[in-house]
C-alpha cells in the first residue's frame, strides 16, 4: 500500500479462529494513537467486537475492497505492555489456543466491553487540604460523602472512582465544597510500606533462615525455586519474611493459590503483617471488584496481588517476586477453553521479568522435582515443623472383616472417643459429597442414571434430588423404580451426607461440621464455616478436599481418611500421585503445637505399594519411585503429551474427525512421536455431547510442538472439523 494510505491494525478477536484479522485504522488515526495492546471496536460478521491491536503496518494482504475499517480506538494508552503481550502470544503458541480467545481471558470482564465501564478510569480522586481539615462527622446525614471521605482520608495518593463505588454526583458535591479534587492518576512509587513487627515476632528455623537467604540473594534476577516443606513447617512464614523487603522497596509480589477457598487465609495474614494495598483476583469477585483490583496493580498501587490461576495475566508495574503456593495442585491448570497452566506460566513469565520465582508445597509434583534433578530449579526443604511440633503418625486400617457402619470402622469410633474426650478435634476425610453415590432398586436392579453423562445419578437425601456432579442436572428422587414400579429404592455407597447423618447418631453430645460444595455454595459460608473449624466449636469437622488444602486447625489432633481406595485403581496414570499428594495433605491437619497428631487411613488394601511406602518412607520415598516409574515408561515428564480432543452430539462424528486428524498428523510424525488412538473419553458422553480423543506423546518437546502448529491449520480446514467442538490440550493433567 502507498504510504498516504490508512494504517492498518492487526487486531485479535475473541473467536475460535486460529489467526489475526486485519482492520483499516478509524479516521485520523495514527501510530502514536494506535498501539499494540490497545483495545479496539470492530465489525465481525454481524457482531461488534472488541479486539486487541497486535500491531501496527503500512501493508496488508487483504483485498482493498475486502478490508473493513474499525470503528473506533477505545483506549489513549495500552491497557497490556509489551510484558503481558509478549506473555500472552507465547502462551497462545504453546498452548495452541487462538490468540483472540487468550488476550480476552487476560482481561477483566468490563475489559472486552466498549461501554462506560469498559475502559480504565485513568483519574483518581483526592482530598484537598481542605477536606483533610474535615472529618466524616462535618457531613451529617451524608452517609455517602461522609464514607468517601473516610476512604480517601486512608489513600493519599487517590483513589479511582470505581474503588469508591458512589455515584458521580456525590463526588461532584464534595468537589463544589471544595474537600476533593479530580487529577490523572500516577503511576509513581506509592509509599514504603511499613510493617507490622507485632505481627512478625516468629523466630526463624535454620531451614526457614536458609531458605529466605537463598531467595533474597537472588532478588533482581531470575531463579526458580522449588520450596518443600512439611505441612506446618512455615512456608508462609517464609513467604511473608521475602515480601517485607521487596515492598520496602516498592516492589511488586504477585502470589498465587490454587483455589478461592485458601484467599481469606493468607489475605488476613498478609494485613496482620503489613500496611501495604492488597489487590485481590478471584472468581468471588464481582466484574468491578476485578477491575479494580487489576486497575490497582496495573499503576502499581497495589503492592501485594493474591489471586488464583488467572491472577497470572495481572499487570505489575514494579514486579519483584513471583510466589506459587500449593504449586502441585491441579487447580492451576485450567480445565476449559484456553487450557493454561498458570504454575508454568509463572515460572516463564518471572524469567521474562528478569525476577525469582518460587514455588510451594508439601507435596511436591513430579514435574517440578524433576526439574529440580534436571538443574532447572534450586530445591529448598523445610524438613520439620514450625516449633517443637511433631509430623503426625500414619497408620493404615485394615476394613477387611471388620465391623463397620457408614465407612465408621470400630477401630476409628474407638479412637475418635478417645481424642475427643481429651480434647481433640476430630477431622474426617472422604472425597464424595452428597448423600449416596448411587440409588437402585432392590427389586429389579434398576440404577438412576444421568439421562445427558455416561454417570449414575448422586443422591443428595436433605434436598429430596438426584443430581449429576459431572454436568449438573437434578431431578427429584423417583419415589417408584421406573423398570418395575417397585417402592424398593435404596441409597448404595456413602457420601459427606450420609455420614454426617451417622455422626450426629453416633456422636450427639459433639457439634458436628460438614464443609463441602453443598454446605458453601453462598457467598460467605465457607469463610464462616472455616472461622467455625479453626474456633473449635465444632468438635468433629467432615468434608471433601476441601478441608484438604493449606488451612490451619490448631485443635485437631485425630485425622481420618474414611476410603483411600478410592484413588488406588484409576486409567489415568497421574491417580497415584494425587492420591498420595491428597493423603499427606490431608494427614498434615493433625496436630500443631504441643498437641500430637494421629492419621487413620480406612483400606481394603493395606498391602498396596503406594500405601506401604507413603506410612513407612513418606512422599519423598513416593516420589522417587513414582519419578523412576515414570522414566521407565516413558510418561511425563519424561515425556511431552498433547491431547487433541472433540465432542459432538452424536457419537460417530468425534471419532471420525479424529480420524481424519491423525491421516493428516501421521506424515508429520517424527522418530520421536507416538499417536495413540483415536479412542472414546474414559467418561464417553457428558452433558448430552459425546466425546473422543487423540494423544500425542513425544521425547522432545519441541517436536512435538513443531507438529501441532502444523497441524492446526489442516485441521481447521478439514471438513469433518465443522460437526464438531475440537480442542487441544497441552501437558494435560487429567486424561478423563
Amino acid at each position: 500500500m502507498a504510504p498516504d494510505e490508512p494504517l492498518i491494525l492487526e487486531v485479535a478477536i475473541p473467536s475460535p479462529v486460529y489467526r489475526s484479522f486485519d482492520y483499516r485504522a478509524p479516521p485520523g488515526q495514527t501510530d502514536a494513537r494506535s498501539a499494540a495492546g490497545m483495545r479496539v471496536l470492530v465489525p465481525f460478521g454481524r457482531r461488534q467486537l472488541v479486539g486487541v491491536i497486535l500491531a501496527t503496518r503500512r501493508h496488508t494482504s487483504v483485498p482493498g475492497n475486502k478490508i473493513k475499517s474499525a470503528l473506533g480506538v477505545l483506549d489513549s494508552e495500552p491497557i497490556l505492555d509489551a510484558e503481558l503481550m509478549e506473555l500472552l502470544s507465547w502462551a497462545a503458541r504453546y498452548y495452541q489456543h487462538p490468540i483472540g480467545e487468550v488476550i480476552a481471558a487476560a482481561l477483566p470482564v468490563l475489559l472486552r466491553k466498549a461501554g462506560k465501564r469498559g475502559g480504565m478510569d485513568r483519574r483518581v480522586w483526592k482530598l484537598t487540604d481542605a477536606g483533610r481539615a474535615r472529618s466524616a462527622d462535618d457531613l451529617g446525614r451524608a452517609a455517602r460523602q461522609a464514607r468517601v471521605l473516610t476512604q480517601l482520608a486512608a489513600h493519599r495518593e487517590g483513589l479511582p472512582r470505581s474503588a469508591l463505588s458512589v455515584p458521580l454526583a456525590v463526588l461532584r458535591a464534595l468537589q463544589q465544597k471544595g474537600w476533593v479534587s479530580c487529577t490523572e492518576a500516577s503511576v509513581a512509587a506509592s509509599p514504603r510500606t511499613s510493617t507490622n513487627r507485632s505481627a512478625a515476632s516468629l523466630d526463624l528455623s535454620d531451614a526457614q533462615q536458609q531458605a529466605v537467604e537463598a531467595v533474597s540473594n537472588g532478588f533482581g534476577s531470575f531463579q526458580a525455586f522449588l520450596l518443600e516443606g512439611v505441612t506446618g513447617s512455615g512456608k508462609t512464614e517464609v513467604y511473608l519474611r521475602l515480601i517485607e523487603p521487596l515492598l520496602a522497596q516498592q516492589r511488586q509480589v504477585l502470589v498465587l493459590v490454587p483455589e478461592i477457598g485458601l484467599t481469606p487465609q493468607l489475605i488476613n495474614r498478609f494485613r496482620k503483617r503489613f500496611a501495604a494495598e492488597i489487590a485481590l483476583l478471584h472468581s468471588g469477585l464481582n466484574d468491578s471488584q476485578r477491575l479494580q483490583a487489576w486497575e490497582a496493580a496495573a499503576r502499581g498501587r497495589a503492592e501485594l496481588i493474591l489471586g488464583t490461576r488467572s491472577a497470572i495475566f495481572t499487570p505489575l508495574l514494579r514486579p519483584g517476586l513471583i510466589i506459587v503456593d500449593e504449586e502441585h495442585d491441579a487447580s492451576l491448570k485450567q480445565q476449559e477453553g484456553f487450557r493454561y497452566s498458570a504454575r508454568d506460566l509463572a515460572v516463564w513469565r518471572a524469567q521474562r521479568l528478569g525476577v525469582p520465582v518460587l514455588l510451594g508445597s508439601a507435596t511436591p509434583s513430579l514435574e517440578s522435582l524433576y526439574n529440580v534433578r534436571q538443574g532447572r530449579y534450586r530445591h529448598l526443604q523445610l524438613p520439620e515443623r514450625a516449633g517443637q511440633a511433631l509430623v503426625p503418625r500414619l497408620r493404615l486400617l485394615d476394613l477387611r472383616r471388620q465391623p463397620m457402619r457408614d465407612l465408621l470402622s470400630e477401630p476409628l469410633v474407638a479412637a475418635m472417643q478417645r481424642h475427643l474426650k481429651h480434647g481433640g478435634q476430630v477431622l474426617l476425610f472422604l472425597n464424595r459429597r452428597g448423600f449416596s453415590p448411587v440409588l437402585l432398586c432392590h427389586a429389579c436392579g434398576w440404577v438412576a442414571g444421568c439421562k445427558r453423562c455416561d454417570a449414575r445419578m448422586t443422591l443428595h437425601q436433605r434436598h429430596a434430588e438426584l443430581r449429576c456432579h459431572h454436568c449438573g442436572s437434578q431431578r427429584p428422587v423417583d419415589r417408584f423404580c421406573p423398570a418395575c414400579g417397585s417402592s424398593e429404592l435404596v441409597g448404595i455407597g456413602e457420601g459427606t451426607e450420609r455420614i454426617e447423618q451417622a455422626l450426629l447418631e453416633r456422636f450427639p453430645a459433639y457439634p458436628v461440621l460438614r464443609i463441602d460444595r453443598d454446605t458453601t455454595r453462598r457467598k460467605g459460608e465457607l469463610e464462616a464455616a472455616l472461622a467455625e473449624a479453626r474456633s473449635g466449636q465444632a468438635r468433629i469437622l467432615l468434608g471433601t478436599q476441601m478441608l484438604a488444602k493449606g488451612h490451619h486447625f490448631p485443635a485437631v489432633t485425630l485425622v481420618a481418611v474414611l476410603d483411600a481406595d478410592q484413588g488406588l485403581f484409576s486409567v489415568d496414570f497421574r491417580a497415584s500421585e494425587r492420591l498420595a499428594q491428597l493423603i499427606i495433605q490431608v494427614a498434615g491437619r493433625a496436630g500443631r503445637a504441643d498437641k500430637p497428631g494421629e492419621v487413620l487411613i480406612q483400606t481394603h488394601h493395606p498391602e498396596h505399594p503406594l500405601l506401604q511406602l507413603l506410612v513407612e518412607r513418606g512422599y519423598p520415598a513416593f516420589a522417587e519411585a513414582a519419578l523412576e516409574e515414570r522414566q521407565e515408561a516413558l510418561l511425563p515428564p519424561y515425556a511431552s503429551m498433547a491431547l487433541l480432543r472433540a465432542e459432538a452430539p452424536r457419537a460417530d462424528y468425534p471419532r471420525d474427525f479424529l480420524l481424519a486428524a491423525r491421516r493428516l498428523a501421521e506424515p508429520l510424525v517424527q522418530t520421536s512421536l507416538q499417536l495413540w488412538g483415536p479412542v472414546a473419553a474414559p467418561m464417553e458422553r457428558r452433558a448430552g455431547r459425546y466425546r473422543a480423543q487423540l494423544m500425542f506423546q513425544a521425547t522432545d518437546r519441541m517436536a512435538l510442538q513443531q507438529l501441532l502448529r502444523k497441524l492446526v491449520p489442516l485441521l481447521e480446514s478439514e471438513k469433518q472439523s465443522r460437526r464438531v467442538r475440537w480442542s487441544i490440550d497441552v501437558d494435560p493433567v487429567d486424561l478423563t
